[in-house]
């Protein structure tokens, strides 16, 4: 039954996307946008994203986290649409330039230096572009990507981020954690996400309340030495996208390991949200991190 679901769905957006490459991204932007807003909810439980937006800002009004609700998903819609166009994102094919980068001497410093570094970011904006930048930067690197449920469809949206995304795409699970290591062993930098609940992983503070976190990058960064550097993406009215390159995350090693690794993680997840705060709308609130 499961599978006769995922045919139809795969016959769907392969129909979708083919509709958008043929219209082009702008008229593309705009079905994709439609249809985010109609059908979104029937995926996603608007009344659960409503949830998640009340356990990080208490006092909305139902209009405001309404307005927060349809504003994600026209993001959902555009960033959808935008997967069938990533050659010409990777190209530059665009007849202007789509993304400008603040804080590029960080990532000199990073190519400079020789060393790895992890780049941290969450679901914002178009996020896939993270990965993308940094490549074309000439950052030796390798991204984390989460497997769709979807096996009809996973294959296509792999291809499009090792074409023109990542060249290295690396599975999230244990045998991806041993793939990470041997990268970085070689001296390879790594992007992930780090917003998304990790199966029954270990609660850290998030908006004042526990919620499930993943510990990776502070592990990586201690055992390897390495630079946690957080990136934040921001979509304008215009579809034009700022990518910000913060300044790597300050912590002190000691001795106890343990403590090490929930001090950074505390640090990681204040910093996400600093970046929801930013721009709230622009972040996938579909995530169970408080479940």
């Amino acid at each position: 039954m499961k599978n006769i679901k995922y045919i139809f769905e795969a016959l769907i957006i392969y129909s979708i996307f083919l509709i958008i490459k043929i219209l082009g991204i702008n008229i593309g932007r705009k079905i994709s946008t439609f249809l985010f807003l109609k059908v979104g909810s029937l995926f996603r439980s608007n009344e659960n994203i409503k949830k998640n937006i009340s356990n990080a800002y208490e006092n909305l009004t139902e209009d405001e986290k309404n307005n927060i609700v349809n504003d994600m998903w026209t993001n959902y819609g555009l960033t959808f649409a935008e997967y069938i166009f990533m050659k010409k994102f990777r190209k530059n094919k665009f007849s202007k330039a789509q993304i400008s980068i603040k804080g590029m001497g960080i990532l000199q410093n990073v190519i400079k230096s020789g060393e790895p570094a992890i780049f941290i970011s969450g679901h914002f904006a178009n996020f896939e572009l993270m990965a993308m930048e940094l490549e074309k930067s000439k950052i030796k690197l390798a991204a984390i990507y989460r497997p769709l449920n979807n096996f009809f469809i996973n294959p296509f949206m792999v291809y499009i981020r090792k074409k023109y995304i990542c060249k290295n795409q690396i599975k999230k699970g244990i045998g991806g954690t041993k793939e990470i290591i041997d990268l970085i062993k070689k001296k390879n930098s790594i992007a992930l996400m780090v917003d998304q609940r990790l199966g029954e992983s270990k609660r850290y503070p998030f908006f004042g309340k526990p919620a499930h976190t993943t510990t990776l990058p502070a592990q990586l960064a201690l055992k390897f030495n390495c630079k946690i550097i957080p990136i934040f993406l921001k979509r304008d009215k215009n579809n034009f996208f700022l990518m910000e390159i913060l300044n790597p995350i300050n912590f002190e090693k000691t001795a106890d390991f343990e403590k090490d690794k929930e001090n950074i993680t505390i640090k990681i997840n204040q910093i996400i949200e600093k970046m929801i705060k930013r721009n709230p709308g622009q972040w996938i609130w579909t995530h169970g991190r408080w479940k």
